[in-house]
Formats: structure tokens, C-alpha cells, sequence
């Protein structure tokens, strides 16, 4: 068996039924030219057929009661898995539109996993207009974060228009190199090597732990203070608890427009992304006459895994910042958001990289415990919104010939955050994924259009700064 580390537990721990702790991917493919009419269903059978199945896909809980996973969480490997189980076929009444996509995701994301089998599944959905179709796929979020999630659907695809008879992300050869080199590393003296490290490690960071707890603690009792600290956002409409059916929303901009944009501005990309979702906010709060006084805040997961980490789990750190829905002025708005995201940052980087797993759950445990204790909606929440950004894959891909179009996020939401705003980068575009919660956000998909306003509205202002690309005539 292989236990859980403490953060992919806490996963485990939170799941309710209002509050299933799944993540999800929706890929949308277009068919390959004269592609038969039985495309589908023969990627169907061959995706069912009897391969080997790799980790984690075959991964199943020890002990799937509440209380086996909350005392004791651990992976064993499930050798017999019924992939008709986890595979499944679904079908838009053609021409299937966006909207109608949207939905039908809406409501397979609203489905909990079954905790006595592996904790996955993949949705082949035919009848898309356009002649394209799309694969949704979710899993527990114990197994995966982000960036492993994208890297474990991602490694099966090709950039050869032409490459057929490809396996499905859970057929591939099981890491077995990985589990040798555990196996070697284990015994009386591996183990006390560990353990000596570990004192090592624990003896060098605690006191940057503490120092970086207590300017936090410091932020939080002194408004005046740049730094925004966990709890100083306000009570929200986005705060409430959660029922557990969800909505799911998108939206797609060229990366290109979004640098230049960035660029005018003096701001990252990552800014600009607070600067949209911020603005939407706050327009889509005033709507509803419910605009809190003070600003909402983001908390923005960071990706702490090495770029050759192959690894799957939970390998984040969390920063908060300020997204300035209080500021009328957008100019200002944007100032404020660069300020607080490049104070966050510089705060993060006071911490070793072996610290930030140790800080990731001092900082988080608030609300993880909100959670388990039942006080989340219930009280002031640790921050107000999460939002990230998730580095997909540079080069356009193909799985049997079908061309991958774009791959939207659709994340998890829990009591106290009823919104999840996640982006992902793709083939020279950035795809939103907003997942809320259908009953505590109504009318959550103008949040999707209300982004597209703020880019509009962005680049307007930003006109005399974007610099001219025509080549200029010599007089």
C-alpha cells in the first residue's frame, strides 16, 4: 500500500456530498478529415480493451469507509478494473451547441466518485457541432493537482497528425522504474537516512516558518499593511455554503492578446487574469446589489513542483492577494492588483522550496478545518475566490487523428467558496474554467461574458501604450 501525504488527505477528508473534491478536464476535438462513421465507437472498444492499466489510474482506496480514509488513507493497486465502469459514451442531440456541452458537463462534474473503486472517470461525448466531439475527464483530487492532471492526459497525445493506434491515458506501461527505486531506498538504513534529513530540513526551516506566519499574523492586524493576509476579505454571496450541483461556464482568448495586453500594462499575465476576474466580480456583484465594501480576495494556488517531476499528488503552495473589486477606477484597480500580487510573491520567496510544502498547510489548515468542522459558509471565509493559472501544452495535439481545439479546467468549489476560476494555457490560447455552485450562484455563466467585457474595456484604455506593429513610412 502506499499512504497518502498529509495534503492529498485533507482531500479526502472534506469530501461531503455537497462538496465531492474532483477536478476535471474537458477536451474538445475535432474529427480527422473523412473520418467513418464508427470513429467513436471503435475509440470506445479501444479504450476499453484489456490493457494494463498505469498508475494512478489504478489506484483504489485501502479503506474507502469515512473513517478508513479520514485515520488511515492509503492507495492500494486494483488489478481488476472495470474500465466499462469508468468509461463512458454520451451524446448531444446534434448539432450539439456550446451551451448544451456546458450543461451536460454541469451535471456529470455534479456526480461524486465511488470511493470503493479507483477514483476516475472519462466521458466520450459524440454529437458536438462542427463535426467535433470531447472527452470529459475527472478525478479525485487526492490523486492529482493542476499541473499533474494536464501532464497525465497530456503524455498520450502526439503532435503527428498521422499517428494511429494510440492508448488511452490510463494504458500506459506502469512506472515500475519508480517503484524499484522506492524498494532500494527502503530498509533500516534508507529509513533512518530519511528521518535524519528530515530532522535536518525541520531544524532549518522552522524559523522562517514562524517568521513567515507571524508577517502574516502581522498583515491581518494592521489594515494599513500591503501584505494581504488570510480572513481579510469580506463575507460574500460567494461565501455561503454550497449545494452539490454544480455550473460550469468557459472562455477562450488568444495568450497573444492577453502579452500584449500585459505588456501595455506593465503587469504579468497572471495580473491580468486577477485584473479580468476581479472586474467581472465586481460588476457581476453590483447586479445583484451585493458588492461588499471591503475588496475580495484570491487565493492563488503555485505550482512547487520541478519541471521533470513526473510525480502525481497534491505539489502546491497558496499565496492570497487583493483583487480591488472595491476600486471604482480600473486604472487603479490594476495598480492595486499588481501591488498586492508582487507582495504576495515576495513573501512566498522568503521560503526555501523543501519549506513551502510545511507553510502550504499552515496556511491552508483554517480552512480545512472550516470544512471539517462544518463552519465553512458559516463564517468569515480565509479568502474569497480561487483562482489560478495552469501551464498546458505549447504545441497543437492530436489522439487518432483528431485535432485537440482547446482544454478547459472544471475545478472543485466547497462551503465558504462557491466559485473556482481556473485557467489553462493551450496551443497558443488561455482557457477559462468557471465552476460555481448552481444554487448559490445563479446566473454564474455571466461571469464568462463579463471577463470578455473587461478585456474589451482593457484594451481600449490601453490603446496609446500597446505599441504600433505597422512599419512606419520614411520621409
Amino acid at each position: 500500500m502506499k499512504r497518502l501525504g498529509t495534503l492529498d488527505a485533507s482531500w479526502l477528508a472534506v469530501e461531503s456530498e455537497d462538496t465531492p473534491m474532483h477536478v476535471g478536464n474537458l477536451q474538445i476535438f475535432s474529427l480527422p478529415e473523412k473520418a467513418p462513421d464508427t470513429f467513436l465507437r471503435d475509440l470506445l472498444e479501444r479504450m476499453k480493451a484489456d490493457f494494463e492499466v498505469a498508475e494512478p489510474w489504478c489506484y483504489r482506496l485501502a479503506r474507502p469507509s469515512f473513517v478508513g480514509r479520514l485515520l488511515a488513507p492509503a492507495w492500494k493497486v486494483d488489478k481488476k478494473i472495470d474500465l466499462d465502469y469508468h468509461v463512458r459514451h454520451s451524446a448531444l442531440p446534434k448539432p450539439g451547441s456550446e451551451r448544451e456541452l456546458g450543461i451536460l458537463v454541469s451535471r456529470l462534474h455534479s456526480n461524486p466518485l465511488d470511493f470503493s473503486r479507483p477514483l476516475w472517470e472519462c466521458h466520450i461525448i459524440e454529437g458536438l457541432e462542427n463535426n467535433r466531439f470531447a472527452l470529459y475527464t475527472k478525478m479525485h483530487h487526492s490523486m492529482i493537482d493542476g499541473i499533474s492532471g494536464v501532464r497525465l492526459l497530456q503524455r498520450v497525445l502526439s503532435k503527428d497528425p498521422n499517428e494511429t493506434g494510440m492508448l488511452p491515458p490510463w494504458s500506459l506501461r506502469p512506472q515500475s522504474e519508480r517503484g524499484d527505486r522506492a524498494g532500494r531506498e527502503s530498509g533500516v538504513v534508507g529509513t533512518l537516512a530519511q528521518a535524519l534529513e528530515a530532522i535536518k530540513i525541520q531544524a532549518d526551516v522552522a524559523p522562517r516558518l514562524v517568521s513567515a506566519m507571524g508577517r502574516l499574523v502581522q498583515s491581518a492586524r494592521h489594515s494599513e499593511d500591503d501584505l494581504t493576509a488570510p480572513f481579510s476579505g469580506p463575507s460574500s454571496v460567494l461565501n455561503k455554503r454550497v449545494t452539490g450541483q454544480r455550473r460550469f461556464a468557459t472562455q477562450h482568448y488568444q495568450l497573444d492578446r492577453l502579452k500584449t495586453v500585459a505588456s501595455a500594462a506593465n503587469a504579468s499575465l497572471n495580473d491580468v487574469v486577477l485584473y479580468l476576474s476581479g472586474s467581472a466580480l465586481r460588476r457581476f456583484l453590483i447586479e445583484q446589489n451585493s458588492l461588499p465594501e471591503a475588496s475580495l480576495t484570491a487565493g492563488i494556488p503555485v505550482n512547487i513542483r520541478p519541471a521533470d517531476d513526473e510525480g502525481t499528488g497534491t505539489a502546491i503552495s497558496f499565496m492570497i492577494a487583493s483583487l480591488a473589486t472595491n476600486e471604482a477606477n480600473p486604472d487603479a484597480r490594476m495598480e492595486q492588483i499588481k501591488h498586492s500580487t508582487k507582495r504576495a510573491k515576495e513573501h512566498l520567496q522568503t521560503l526555501p522550496r523543501h519549506a513551502l510544502n510545511q507553510y502550504t498547510m499552515l496556511l491552508m489548515s483554517p480552512y480545512i478545518l472550516q470544512l471539517m468542522s462544518g463552519l465553512g459558509g458559516r463564517m468569515r471565509p480565509v479568502f474569497n475566490v480561487t483562482i489560478s493559472n495552469v501551464p498546458g501544452p505549447e504545441d497543437t495535439l492530436y489522439y487518432e487523428g483528431a485535432r485537440l481545439e482547446a482544454m478547459y479546467p472544471v475545478s472543485l468549489i466547497a462551503h465558504g467558496g462557491a466559485l473556482n476560476i481556473t485557467c489553462l494555457s493551450y496551443a497558443g490560447s488561455l482557457n477559462f474554467g468557471f465552476t460555481g455552485c448552481r444554487d448559490t450562484l445563479p446566473s454564474m455563466q455571466r461571469l464568462a461574458v463579463y471577463t470578455g467585457d473587461a478585456l474589451d474595456d482593457l484594451e481600449n484604455r490601453l490603446k496609446s501604450r500597446v505599441p504600433d506593429k505597422k512599419p512606419r513610412r520614411r520621409r
